[in-house]
């Protein structure tokens, strides 16, 4: 079972950009599709980006929440998924959890997934706080 590792996340002013970090503690990440999620206080997890095993197909939360603001990238040679985020708003406070799946190489490498039951290993996240 991998372990995933978030890390990044901090206090940020309004405007300002971060970028979340997930990497696999004793494993490698080159297996899986990872995507990234968030949840707010006192709602529900949502989807953020996602980016397929491949690195080659990357899909982001439809609209204006997210578009253009946060994108996801991958970088084989680090084995580390990047979330960056930019104009942060503070509606953008949450905590931010990293997740797997397992997709085999020669059917589904590039496909990216955006359903939280499509994922099978979760991090335990990291907090994200975004001040006006």
């Amino acid at each position: 079972q991998v372990q995933l590792v978030e890390s990044g996340g901090g206090l940020a002013q309004a405007g300002a950009s971060l970028r979340l970090s997930c990497a696999a503690s004793g494993g490698t990440l080159r297996l899986y599709a990872v995507g990234w999620f968030r949840q707010a206080p006192g709602k529900e997890r949502e989807f953020v980006a996602a980016v397929s095993r491949s690195g080659v197909s990357t899909g982001a939360a439809s609209g204006d929440s997210v578009k253009g603001r946060l994108t996801i990238a991958r970088d084989s040679d680090k084995d580390t998924v990047y979330l960056q985020m930019n104009s942060l708003k503070p509606e953008d406070t949450a905590v931010y959890y990293c997740a797997v799946r397992q997709v085999n190489l020669f059917l589904n490498a590039n496909t990216y997934y955006t359903r939280e039951s499509e994922y099978q290993y979760w991090g335990q996240g990291t907090q994200v706080t975004v001040s006006s």
